[in-house]
């Protein structure tokens, strides 16, 4: 008998150590981002840091082994008075992006925005956002768009939770509410989504999608406003004021973007 307890109890352990190691090796294969938003106040600051992005930042990142790293600005920079470039890099580990801007530093071969003047910057600020994708979508997903440059659209979500514990639930209803799963069957062309583990404004998740145009954006929303399954879980009690503030940002790539 007591033979027979320590073959079982060895069984359990074979099948129980690879199940525990199967899940965290799940839970490790979730990737990271870091955002990084050169905020600008006039057209020559935007060009002499693109300058600076073309010349320099990307180069050194490929040659560190990133790939596929997005670079966009918004429709509305022309005319706005805080101009933005926002720069997407991807990550299988968040300890990649610990030292990144020191292995990048004295890489810059643009000598005007490595020794611009105290009182002409190159930008106004320089603001970094690091991300961990969401479970049930653990990968960024190049997308597969056939319009223009000029004409495709990349609309970046920000969606603040009034405290912790609303924020917790949007990322549940993205999840386990399947809110994820509408946006993929409705072909919305979705990059990331993501939870924000540092910026400047917490707790906040962020997600990205896209479009071959502006008019196929609008029909993409449009439908789903009016999808049933998004009326049966966005009306569901526990999902309720679960977003304090959402910050919509329509983008186009730059010519130069990997994305």
């Amino acid at each position: 008998m007591k033979l027979y307890k320590q073959i079982v109890l060895l069984l359990l352990v074979a099948t129980t150590v690879p199940t525990l190691h199967a899940v965290a090796q799940h839970k490790k294969n979730v990737e990271f981002y870091q955002i990084k938003v050169y905020h600008c106040r006039s057209n020559e600051q935007i060009d002499l840091t693109e300058q600076f992005l073309k010349a320099d930042l990307l180069p050194a990142l490929h040659q560190l082994k990133f790939s596929k790293i997005g670079v966009f600005k918004p429709i509305e920079n022309d005319t706005a008075a805080d101009k933005r470039i926002y720069i997407f890099i991807p990550s299988s580990s968040i300890e990649n992006f610990i030292s990144l801007d020191e292995k990048i530093a004295g890489q810059t071969h643009v000598a005007a925005y490595a020794d611009a003047a105290h009182n002409n910057p190159p930008y106004q600020r320089i603001e970094t956002i690091i991300l961990k994708a969401f479970k049930d979508h653990p990968h960024f997903i190049v997308p597969s768009l056939t319009g223009t440059t000029g004409e495709k659209v990349y609309e970046l979500r920000s969606y603040e939770g009034a405290t912790e514990k609303f924020y917790r639930k949007k990322v549940h209803m993205f999840n386990e509410g399947n809110e994820i799963g509408i946006f993929t069957r409705l072909n919305f062309n979705a990059v990331f989504y993501a939870e924000v583990l540092a910026g400047s404004r917490m707790p906040n998740l962020m997600y990205m999608t896209s479009f071959n145009s502006m008019k196929e954006r609008e029909e993409h929303w449009k439908a789903f406003g009016s999808d049933a399954e998004w009326k049966r879980i966005s009306s569901l009690p526990e999902y309720q004021n679960t977003v304090s503030k959402a910050d919509i940002i329509l983008m186009h790539a730059t010519a130069y973007s990997d994305l």
